[in-house]
């Protein structure tokens, strides 16, 4: 492991477990009869700081492998010549389980601590209790030690992981409001301007054609007049463009038929939501940008609710065109509702109140039918508006 990638807790079990490895091998050198059990223990010894220097070890499982197998391997040397080796088969175990998988690490530690029973009884100590329990009970501690600490790092890194996530979802959130937020803007702004500018232009248009037919021929007036008339339809060009450049995103590159067959395409409705049909009926009528969006944002918003709350398997918007006026059906097959139940929206923007908000303010009607387990119907119809020689008013 890099010492650069640990924590400051795992620098400390680090060199708490180099300074037990040195402090058991100088025990095991000191109360050793001979010199070869001095000699093996300063073996183990390099053997165990060429592991702790090396790099490759750090690097490669495989060169920690080998490292570990030279370790155990000169640690069975010590065994052999001296009982005081068995100590040193505590630390071996936290090594073991650190680096090597769990379905090795654990055969192996068992193995290391039989050989540490083995090597009691070979040297012709007397035999207890103590001489099968201190090492089974080292192994287990171990055992404990590490796997609990394993389960918790990776129980850290979930909760590492979900609080990134969380941290990204609400960047997410964040810039979604704040472009909810500058469409519904644009949104206001458009209507306002057609509603009042527009409007008023178009007004301002129609009286001076009735001006300039009232007045007699020749009259010095008609000039000025026409001048007025085409200021005022150039004015109401460009008050129109303004409007359409502040209109959705879905309505700037098509008509508000394709902004809907969009709306119901696979996957729009999300994971798990309803398949959604898409229909038109009668001819199609060009129509003013703001009614445009009304629909769209009626649309959206009964999508919306029959994805969260409605449970259904299919739902289907309809588009009609009539003589004298348009609408817009959405249907499910879900689990219904009472109408006469549902309070007002308190978000101020969505939910059945802000839909009919919308259809009132341009003269039109709302109506909803539902029942429990009979899926719901939403309806809008919206009067075409009179067409003026300037155009749609």
């Amino acid at each position: 492991m890099d010492p650069r990638s640990l924590t400051p807790a795992l620098r400390a079990l680090r060199v708490c477990l180099h300074l037990l490895m040195a402090g058991l091998l100088a025990l095991a050198a000191v109360r050793s009869d001979d010199t070869a059990g001095v000699a093996a223990a300063a073996a183990m010894g390099a053997v165990y700081a060429a592991g702790s220097l090396l790099p490759v070890v750090r690097a490669s499982q495989r060169a920690a492998a080998v490292w570990l197998a030279a370790l155990c391997a000169s640690w069975l040397v010590l065994l052999w010549l001296t009982p005081e080796g068995l100590w040193l088969a505590f630390p071996l175990y936290f090594l073991q389980l650190h680096l090597l998988p769990v379905r090795w690490s654990l055969p192996v530690v068992g193995l290391t601590a039989g050989a540490a029973i083995g090597s009691y009884v070979r040297h012709g100590s007397a035999l207890n209790p103590g001489v099968f329990i201190g090492p089974l009970l080292g192994a287990a501690v171990a055992v404990a030690t590490v796997l609990g600490y394993q389960a918790l790092y990776r129980e850290s890194e979930r909760r590492r992981q979900m609080v990134e996530e969380l941290i990204a979802t609400r960047a997410e959130l964040a810039a979604a409001e704040r472009h909810a937020g500058t469409l519904a803007e644009r949104e206001r702004l458009a209507r306002e301007i057609h509603d009042t500018l527009a409007q008023g232009l178009s007004s301002i248009q129609l009286l001076l054609r009735a001006a300039e037919r009232a007045l007699p021929e020749g009259s010095p007036a008609a000039g000025h007049i026409e001048q007025a008339r085409r200021a005022a339809q150039d004015n109401l060009a460009e008050a129109r463009r303004f409007v359409r450049e502040l209109s959705p995103p879905d309505l700037e590159h098509g008509s508000l038929a394709g902004a809907l067959e969009r709306l119901c395409e696979p996957g729009q409705a999300g994971p798990g939501g309803p398949r959604v049909r898409f229909s038109v009926s009668g001819t199609p009528a060009e129509l003013p940008t703001p009614y445009e969006v009304a629909l769209l944002r009626i649309a959206q918003s009964a999508l919306a609710n029959t994805v969260r709350h409605a449970g259904a398997s299919r739902a289907e918007i309809t588009l009609t065109f009539m003589d004298a006026s348009v609408t817009l059906d959405v249907v499910d097959d879900g689990k219904g509702f009472d109408p006469a139940a549902v309070a007002p929206s308190s978000e101020g923007g969505f939910g059945l109140p802000a839909m009919r908000a919308r259809a009132e303010s341009l003269g039109g009607t709302f109506t909803v039918e539902s029942g429990p387990g009979q899926g719901t119907a939403i309806a809008v119809a919206l009067p075409l508006p009179v067409r003026s020689a300037g155009g749609l008013s």
